[in-house]
């Protein structure tokens, strides 16, 4: 058969069949192909470089719940409802690990579980409590939006407030952390009715309710420091290690017995979680050389604050001190793991950014960290595309919804250099594919932005977003994502080939103006950004939020947090040899394939960050 007779079988048998799936990636294609077409496999690996998917194990099935589970991290929406469907449609009383590090996926599960006994001891503290009450109500988990509680049954206020009895003695603490939640909540508890059964409880309301004076620790934290008594200080945050690795940098900048409290730090620093010391770690790796800071709030809307200047200078020495102390507590827990062998590390997860949260992470082709970043494909044209959908209404005006597609350029400083929108639909030899202003069917708008010519109007990054100009948050609509492709040329007319996808994204937050990604025209880089921002506007476009897209870009560009590479390095030094030929190599860390790959969100988070 001639190579051009096997090219014609190769799409004749994968077309018909519909089993080519892009792994988004620029990675050659992924085929799964039925029994009775596998004899074909010697001749297509002839002239295609293929992986062939086998049927995992039913253990292989099952280890997704548990290591969702087991997760040392904030899990995703997506993630959550994996979990959900693994407790609605099976028995995963052995599935469940013997530690759930996480407090908001442990109050996911009590709330899911049908039986969820085996759980209960997990539940430790008050805000257990509460965030658990707040699953069930349908709400934040996080906590970072207030929630409305529903009427719970008897029987399911008893199980509340039992918990909350045996939630230990900080529980009246715990509650003042958050009262008027509490408060909330406890107009749906009733505790006055259980009051001989859960006499504890019932107290920690009445301080609530009556403003009963109490001392929480915080307040002796914040006393001592107001005091400058360091001794005091010291002796309240070695009682509770994660406050005390959380404020470090603080209470360092307060006093001068700056070698002292490192060191009363690191007598008890083993007793952190391993994702609160590697960001402690790398903070006092970089803290003396930075300029500015972005926070990114918890909650599951995904938003970013920036903070120009740097922090007070430390006494020479001590932000070494805590870095290579903290990083000598790392590979002493590692080393405790099972031997790795001889590992290879791929260089380019030095771009990929340990995903410490996903709870407001988007569902996507791939699963990103915001801040990591990737190498441009081949070509000189990006298109942006946003494919949305009207919302289910009787009503057509109601149902209206025009989202506006946006690319904005900035120059190296953040200045702006102009956008692509509706209001401006080309610039050089970049085009926008025109306005649509409703999408009862479903509709489409792209941009196309050609990379030289976005240099020659001085502008080094552009900035992709998605704003809805009649109002509607993108939760409200039925269908809403966005993505990138590369394109031979702009404006080409080239066909839409799904498999050309470089990366997609599910737009669901409860925002009005969203942000996927943003790219470095000079340097060929794309930065995954997925986040949104308030936009207090009249009207939504971008010309109105470029203040607020040059904050999320530089804020993007300059983050600096810990890296997979960083990661992986501590647990190769800890567990292994580190080898430079991959061939030579029993685990392998990589961007795209490998023993654990960048994108093994759920294997990194149980097993690795561990």
């Amino acid at each position: 058969m001639e190579a051009s007779d096997a090219e014609l079988y190769f799409n004749a048998i994968t077309h018909y069949f519909g089993f080519i799936v892009s792994d988004a990636i620029g990675d050659p294609s992924l085929v799964v192909l039925p029994n009775y077409v596998k004899e074909a496999r010697p001749l297509l690996e002839e002239f295609h470089t293929l992986r062939w998917i086998e049927l995992g194990s039913e253990e292989d099935f099952s280890s997704i719940f548990t290591n969702l589970a087991a997760s040392n991290s904030s899990i995703s929406k997506s993630d959550k409802d994996i979990l959900d469907w693994f407790a609605s449609h099976r028995d995963v009383s052995g599935l469940i690990p013997e530690k759930i590090p996480q407090k908001e996926t442990l109050a996911f599960l009590v709330a899911s579980l049908p039986q969820p006994d085996c759980l209960i001891p997990a539940i430790k503290t008050a805000t257990d409590v509460l965030r658990v009450a707040v699953v069930m109500s349908d709400g934040d988990a996080s906590l970072a939006e207030p929630t409305k509680f529903r009427n719970f049954s008897k029987r399911e206020r008893r199980f509340l407030l039992g918990c909350l009895e045996n939630s230990g003695s900080s529980r009246t603490e715990d509650m003042l952390r958050w009262k008027d939640r509490w408060i909330r909540l406890g107009e749906r508890l009733h505790p006055g009715d259980f009051k001989k059964k859960f006499p504890k409880s019932f107290d920690g309301f009445d301080i609530l309710r009556n403003n009963k004076p109490f001392k929480t620790f915080n307040g002796k934290i914040e006393e001592a420091i107001r005091e400058g008594i360091p001794q005091t200080t010291i002796q309240l945050l070695v009682q509770r290690p994660g406050d005390f690795a959380r404020r470090l940098d603080h209470v360092l900048r307060s006093y001068n017995e700056q070698d002292s409290i490192v060191k009363s730090f690191l007598e008890i620093a083993s007793q952190v979680s391993t994702p609160v010391l590697l960001q402690t770690w790398c903070h006092f790796q970089i803290r003396d050389v930075i300029e500015n800071r972005a926070f990114f709030p918890k909650g599951n809307a995904a938003k970013v604050q920036v903070k120009d200047g740097p922090l007070a200078p430390l006494a020479e020495g001590i932000s070494e001190a805590v870095h290579n102390g903290v990083r000598e507590i790392l590979l002493a827990r590692f080393t405790e793991l099972p031997s790795l062998g001889k590992v290879y590390l791929d260089e380019r997860l030095k771009n990929q950014i340990v995903p410490f949260s996903q709870r407001s992470a988007s569902r996507s082709l791939r699963a990103i960290s915001r801040g990591s970043r990737f190498d441009l494909p081949e070509g000189d044209t990006i298109r942006f595309f946003c494919w949305w959908k009207n919302i289910d209404a009787d009503d057509e005006w109601a149902s209206r919804v025009d989202l506006d597609l946006s690319a904005s350029f900035f120059d190296e400083n953040w200045e702006s250099q102009g956008d692509i929108s509706y209001y401006n639909l080309r610039d050089g030899q970049c085009y926008h594919s025109g306005d649509i202003t409703s999408a009862p069917e479903g509709a489409c708008e792209f941009i196309d932005v050609n990379l030289p010519s976005a240099l020659q109007m001085k502008a080094r990054y552009v900035v992709m977003s998605v704003l809805s100009y009649s109002g509607q948050p993108y939760v409200s609509l039925p269908e809403c994502f966005g993505g990138w492709m590369v394109r031979k040329k702009p404006n080409s007319g080239e066909v839409f080939e799904p498999k050309t996808v470089q990366d997609k994204i599910d737009i669901t937050s409860p925002s009005r103006a969203c942000v996927p990604l943003i790219i470095d025209a000079l340097n060929r880089k794309v930065y995954w950004a997925d986040l949104g921002l308030k936009s207090y506007a009249q009207i939504n476009n971008a010309h109105q939020n470029s203040v607020g897209f040059s904050q999320i870009g530089r804020a993007i560009l300059e983050l600096n947090k810990p890296t997979l590479f960083d990661l992986f390095l501590i647990h190769a030094e800890a567990r292994g040899e580190i080898v430079d030929s991959i061939k030579d190599a029993e685990t392998v860390f990589g961007l795209h394939e490998g023993t654990v790959s960048a994108f093994d969100t759920d294997i990194i988070l149980s097993q690795y960050l561990a």
